[in-house]
């Protein structure tokens, strides 16, 4: 069966990237501003300034004069303003009814291009407050996400967190904000997509009148990381209930044409209960409540992440069953039927985004700002093409003892991190 999404799409003289997707059956529109900007394009000294200009956009313009007016604005036109910065890009969004499109995408405009940055302290502290999720009473991180990040990655951006730390926060000045800003907020950095109950050419007129107003500043280049050269573990004592225990794997980036594989890969350890990592853990197993295995993919590199939050004393047991799993596909490959099935329920996840102006707004929006614009159709035939072998070639590849880092963070015994250790060291 054809997915066919058909869109309009338009490049602005700035290098600026426009595409409408008409879903005439639906009823709400939906418009994403992707940007390529985060903690990737960071230097330690100015870490967590892309998640800091994320809160501050919103403060204000020369016409719209404090964070107030901003949202009352939004809100007036029945839109839901939303905005998310990740490692390499960040995402400004509204979900609004389809009659106030047209004025909401030229607010979205003016707001995100003419920042005035107003009440700087007053977000300084809203952002701070965010940025203690991540630590203990100590102010040391314990988030196990970006400790395996770090660990992984060491000094490279791709280890540094989103958010930044405490001492960079407290000296980002309004100057920096606007620095970052014309770095990045221009054209060839830039996809808008809009999505759902909309007409293709007057939609795509008002997103070029609202776009066209950002600079034709160059893409900011990305440094490749280093290669990791042998198994790495970090061990981070926190006074919490349970141990939070992650093993990961280095993959590989988001152009990789074994990307398909690897989508199959993961889908049959980890989509649902009867997949093989649920089963394995907590099914046979009972190691813990719940597990979870995903993968982050960049540009040119990516992470595959097992996760899990288990009793102190079982650590050591949750990373023998994960490595024992990962031994397993990469000697044995999957079954036949388990390839079929992963795409199977892979074409069903794509399907229902063709209901949700959200998901074809991120789905277009991220691929095309990186390079990757493929139709639904053109997706789905990839993932089509992979075979068991496949599969089990990229799980030998991600298996590999110099792409692992296990970490935990919690009151993990002593006998219990030099299990691990010895795991790490003896794992082939």
């Amino acid at each position: 069966m054809s997915l066919s999404c058909p869109h309009v799409a338009r490049t602005l003289p700035n290098g600026l990237r426009l595409a409408v997707v008409p879903r005439p059956s639906l009823r709400r529109a939906h418009l994403g501003v992707f940007v390529r900007v985060g903690s990737r394009f960071e230097a330690r000294r100015d870490n967590g300034l892309s998640h800091f200009l994320e809160h501050m956009i919103f403060r204000g313009t020369d016409r719209l004069r404090d964070a107030h007016a901003v949202n009352a604005t939004f809100e007036r036109l029945g839109a839901s303003l939303e905005a998310c910065t990740h490692v390499d890009y960040a995402v400004f969004e509204l979900d609004l009814p389809r009659e106030s499109f047209h004025e909401a995408a030229a607010l979205l405009g003016e707001v995100l291009a003419e920042p005035r940055f107003p009440s700087i302290d007053v977000e300084r502290g809203i952002v701070s407050e965010e940025l203690l999720e991540d630590l203990d009473d100590d102010g040391r991180q314990v988030n196990p996400d970006n400790i395996v990040r770090a660990a992984t990655y060491g000094r490279h951006p791709l280890g540094m967190t989103i958010t930044g730390g405490k001492r960079e926060i407290a000296r980002f000045t309004v100057d920096d904000l606007h620095r970052h800003h014309r770095r990045h907020f221009g054209g060839p950095s830039m996809v808008v997509v809009a999505a759902g109950a909309l007409e293709a050419e007057p939609a795509l007129a008002t997103l070029e009148r609202a776009f066209e107003r950002f600079p034709g500043t160059p893409a900011v280049p990305v440094e490749p990381p280093l290669r990791q050269a042998a198994p790495i573990t970090r061990h981070v004592r926190d006074a919490a209930s349970q141990t939070d225990v992650r093993v990961s794997f280095r993959a590989f980036g988001e152009r990789d044409p074994r990307m398909p594989a690897l989508e199959a890969l993961m889908r049959i350890v980890d989509d649902g209960m009867a997949t093989r990592l649920y089963r394995r853990l907590c099914d046979e197993g009972g190691l813990c409540y719940d597990t979870s295995g995903s993968y982050e993919v960049f540009e040119d590199d990516g992470v595959v992440d097992f996760a899990a939050s288990v009793r102190h004393d079982r650590a050591s047991a949750i990373v023998d069953a994960v490595l024992a799993l990962m031994a397993e596909l990469a000697e044995e490959g999957p079954h036949a039927e388990e390839v079929a099935l992963a795409i199977r329920r892979h074409r069903w996840d794509v399907e229902s985004a063709l209901d949700s102006p959200s998901s074809l707004a991120h789905t277009l929006g991220v691929s095309w700002l990186f390079g990757q614009a493929r139709s639904f159709d053109e997706h789905l035939a990839r993932l089509d093409a992979v075979t068991v072998d496949q599969v089990r070639e990229v799980a030998a590849l991600l298996a590999r003892r110099d792409r692992l880092t296990v970490a935990t963070v919690g009151l993990t015994p002593l006998r219990e991190r030099k299990r691990i250790e010895a795991l790490v060291r003896s794992y082939r």
